[in-house]
């Protein structure tokens, strides 16, 4: 079994397709596309993205993180004032939420729950299921995952160290 736990920017040689819950699990074991197993081994807190690339711990293979389509509610505004008081009740609930942009308001996508599907049809949304990727945004404490100039080049030479560390969280308490 492949044991996969860096990130790096390599080429892929194989992929999974992960749902939105599964990539946020640290500890996974998994069934590759050319049907070999492997183990997910991360940082406790260090989620995955759709796109996302883990390097093989032995570096015999580099797997590509795709995000699996799954079942979604879609809530589509058609004015910018929509769209914000519907972002920010789903956001006051903490709900993962995927914001996709429209021509004139925004379209939002969050995990399949009819009460919260409810709640912003009332607001005046159009609400339907789809099945589709769900990438929710990182959040303010999410650390991010993107990296940028030099900090990519860096891990390249140094995978599984840099901008890819688990960041501590605002509320993380050390010992005196």
């Amino acid at each position: 079994m492949l044991i996969l736990n860096q990130r790096t920017l390599a080429p892929a040689t194989d992929s999974v397709a992960l749902a939105y819950d599964e990539r946020k699990r640290s500890r996974l074991k998994v069934r590759l596309a050319s049907g070999l197993e492997a183990g997910i081994f991360l940082e406790r807190g260090d989620h995955l993205h759709g796109g996302d690339k883990l390097l093989a711990e032995e570096g015999s293979a580099v797997v590509e993180i795709l995000a699996a389509p799954e079942k979604l509610i879609e809530a589509v505004a058609d004015s910018p004032l929509l769209f914000a008081r519907a972002a920010y009740h789903l956001g006051n609930r903490h709900v993962p939420v995927q914001i996709l942009p429209t021509d004139n308001g925004g379209k939002l996508r969050f995990q399949t729950d009819h009460v919260l599907a409810e709640m912003v049809k009332g607001l005046g949304c159009a609400v339907s299921e789809t099945e589709a990727p769900f990438q929710p945004e990182s959040g303010a404490y999410g650390g991010g995952h993107h990296q940028h100039g030099d900090e990519a080049a860096d891990d390249l030479h140094n995978p599984g160290h840099g901008p890819h560390r688990s960041v501590p969280k605002i509320h993380e308490f050390k010992p005196r």
